[in-house]
């Protein structure tokens, strides 16, 4: 699904330079490389403050710790989505509150959203899937009137940009009241090991979120706020500054295997494409607004889960996100949820099946992958 190794061989002198220093130096945490890394990452994202983590799960928890949510507080997200974004709401005892998405972006859907407000909700989780950001006009316009925190998880679509009603371009996370992402080595800027990130513009915020991170800590051995122990470690930092200035360049490669992709199924009438909002279209690989985290396509004439067997047999990587929604985990199962209000995501998980997508991917790697799943899905 991921080739990091071809992807590390373009790199590997500045990656392999830039570990022998820490090494030598044994600045293991909170060393150079992970404050350089983090002004550099305010630079490109146009944020005010980046405070580095441990990893992508923690930044979405320590975010909403951040913002003071307290018990029995509601925190309304997707329910088409990783687990991980409901485990952080029920983690700090607070209620989630799943919704159905868009069945076209599979983003949260705003109706849908509205609709699940109560006088408990504090906050929404809108989860930019796949590498496309949700609406965030509708989003933050909700969160104004009803006065609610906007906490973006932006773990797959780093590098996006999001153009507002008024024609104002931000790059996905930094639109919210405060955004979290992942580096998880797989992701468009991904590291060597764990790590993450939380953005804001609120420098109270900020201030608070350094706290946290660091046991709570401002002054060594005072402990002014509850903490927790996540920081980004320097290795990871280095690998993230050397990869961070290609990080363009990578989404970029992956919109144009995007469109070699959609241009070879055009015309397959049991095959539904991604599609591109926002005024970007995919004929063209400079639009920004989809960063494709994954390349995610729906079978609909049943044939999926054959279809991934079929690929498996032939050693043809793919994956499908997500097979079982939230609301039908064991662990996040709630008499609250009426299965009549999850159309779209029931219909997903049935449909979905996510291609490889990395930027070393090539013409005839697309074509093998596609020719085998039109012969397949035609039979």
């Amino acid at each position: 699904m991921v080739d990091l190794n071809g992807q590390y061989q373009s790199i590997k002198e500045q990656i392999n330079s830039s570990i022998s220093n820490i090494l030598e130096t044994s600045a293991f945490i909170n060393g150079p490389e992970v404050h350089t890394f983090q002004k550099e990452l305010e630079d490109y994202l146009g944020v005010k403050h980046v405070i580095p983590c441990a990893n992508g799960t923690d930044a979405l928890q320590i975010a909403m710790m951040g913002l003071g949510l307290r018990p029995g507080d509601e925190v309304i997200t997707a329910d088409f989505t990783f687990a991980a974004t409901v485990e952080v709401i029920v983690l700090l005892q607070l209620t989630p509150v799943l919704v159905d998405v868009e069945e076209d972006t599979f983003n949260i859907d705003i109706s849908a959203v509205e609709k699940a407000i109560t006088p408990k909700t504090k906050a929404i989780v809108p989860v930019h899937l796949f590498g496309q950001c949700a609406n965030m006009d509708a989003i933050m316009a909700l969160a104004k009137k009803h006065d609610l925190y906007v906490i973006e998880d932006n773990a797959q679509a780093i590098g996006a940009d999001y153009t507002d009603s008024e024609g104002k371009k931000q790059k996905a996370g930094t639109i919210g009241h405060v955004g979290s992402t992942s580096f998880f080595p797989s992701k468009n800027l991904g590291c060597y090991g764990d790590g993450g990130a939380i953005f804001t513009n609120d420098d109270a915020l900020a201030h608070t979120i350094r706290g946290i991170v660091n046991h709570g800590m401002y002054e060594r051995y005072h402990h002014d706020v509850v903490g927790v122990n996540s920081r980004l470690d320097s290795i990871q930092a280095a690998v993230l500054r050397a990869k961070l200035p290609l990080l363009d360049e990578y989404c970029d490669a992956r919109r144009k295997a995007a469109i070699k992709y959609t241009k070879a199924f055009e015309g397959q009438d049991n095959i539904v494409v991604p599609v591109t909002v926002n005024t970007c279209g995919m004929a063209s690989s400079i639009c920004k607004c989809h960063v494709f985290h994954q390349y995610t396509l729906r079978i609909t004439n049943g044939k999926r889960d054959a279809l991934v067997e079929h690929l498996n047999d032939n050693q043809i990587p793919c994956g499908v996100y997500y097979p079982i929604p939230l609301h039908k985990q064991k662990a996040y199962a709630d008499e609250r949820y009426n299965e009549v209000d999850f159309p779209m995501t029931n219909k997903l998980v049935k449909e979905v099946i996510s291609l490889p997508m990395h930027t070393e991917l090539d013409d005839e790697q697309i074509a093998h992958i596609t020719n085998a799943i039109i012969a397949f899905v035609n039979r």
